[in-house]
């Protein structure tokens, strides 16, 4: 693609961060965040996109008119769908907002049938039954090696969903986090619902439209998000474009997650920040030792059943 088309792909998916209006402040300052960091990594004026979005100086018309291959059109509506799904499924106005970008790009019907898939996949409840938080009349006492070794599993299996080049992938990793802190939850007696747990990952300071932004924007101006065939392989000695931070993240979400129920969910919203920075961390300097584990899980991943991975987590 051209420099002109990913800057278009960037601004689209922008576009649909802010299409319903209902961001929270907080996740508009982490989507300035990761624009002005993508383009100190990249070279692109990114944070220059990003006022533009939000003073409206910039149309769907005139960013499709970017958009030239078929290749680059396909990859930036699914980017702005996986954008509008991060956080939940489509609200009206996103709907709409995708309506139009498919008319705008000239997309067919496989194009909607994309939106379905991801519709699907944002739609998957963190438990079996939706349960509302409820506190343990006793504390549990999980087995903390056994909680160690799951969310390690989920680090690495996340860490090789952003290796793969399809879309989709990186849009399963929020998901499978989520669901990760539910299952420490339960392990000590909590019953969360999916509101709780987005809080929670709020409250840490992750994300979730912001967190899809930051891992398919590195994917893409690494150039390895949308490319099939000898993508992956490529993409797995791209460290420009490495799993090190879906693996970090989900590492620290969990072993956070784990310190936050264990206490009695007695930690400050500070206290949780504090932690989850510094495990990242921790999860940064570990995801060298587990990138041959991290690559290897990637080799036996089938993106075509993202859906089925995200149900049975």
């Amino acid at each position: 693609m051209s420099p002109f088309e990913t800057k278009s792909i960037v601004t689209l998916s922008l576009l649909a961060a802010f299409v319903d209006g209902e961001k929270h402040e907080r996740e508009r300052a982490e989507i300035k965040r990761i624009a002005e960091g993508l383009s100190q990594a990249d070279g692109l004026n990114l944070p220059t996109l990003y006022q533009d979005v939000l003073m409206k100086r910039v149309s769907l018309a005139s960013v499709a008119g970017e958009l030239k291959s078929p290749e680059a059109r396909q990859l930036a509506y699914e980017m702005a769908v996986c954008v509008c799904d991060a956080d939940g499924t489509q609200s009206e106005a996103e709907r709409m907002f995708l309506a139009d970008v498919r008319t705008s790009l000239g997309l067919d019907a496989s194009a909607a049938a994309f939106s379905q898939k991801a519709e699907e996949i944002a739609a998957v409840p963190v438990a079996a039954t939706s349960a509302a938080v409820s506190v343990p009349a006793a504390p549990k006492s999980p087995d903390t090696a056994e909680l160690d070794k799951s969310i390690l599993n989920a680090a690495i299996l996340n860490g090789a969903l952003e290796l793969l080049p399809e879309t989709l992938s990186t849009m399963a990793i929020i998901p499978l986090q989520m669901k990760l802190v539910y299952r420490i939850g339960k392990s000590y007696g909590y019953e969360l619902d999916s509101g709780h747990v987005k809080d929670f990952l709020a409250t840490v300071g992750v994300g979730l439209t912001s967190q899809y932004l930051e891992q398919a924007g590195r994917k893409l101006l690494g150039g390895l998000l949308g490319k099939v065939g000898g993508g992956l392989l490529r993409g797995l000695g791209n460290q420009a474009v490495s799993s090190g931070m879906s693996f970090a993240s989900t590492y620290a979400l969990g072993h956070v997650a784990k310190r936050y129920y264990a206490g009695g969910r007695t930690l400050s919203t500070q206290m949780l920040k504090d932690a989850f920075s510094g495990v990242v961390k921790e999860g940064q300097s570990l995801q060298t030792q587990y990138l041959p584990a991290i690559q290897e899980k990637a080799r036996t991943l089938d993106a075509g059943k993202v859906l089925s991975l995200v149900r049975g987590a």
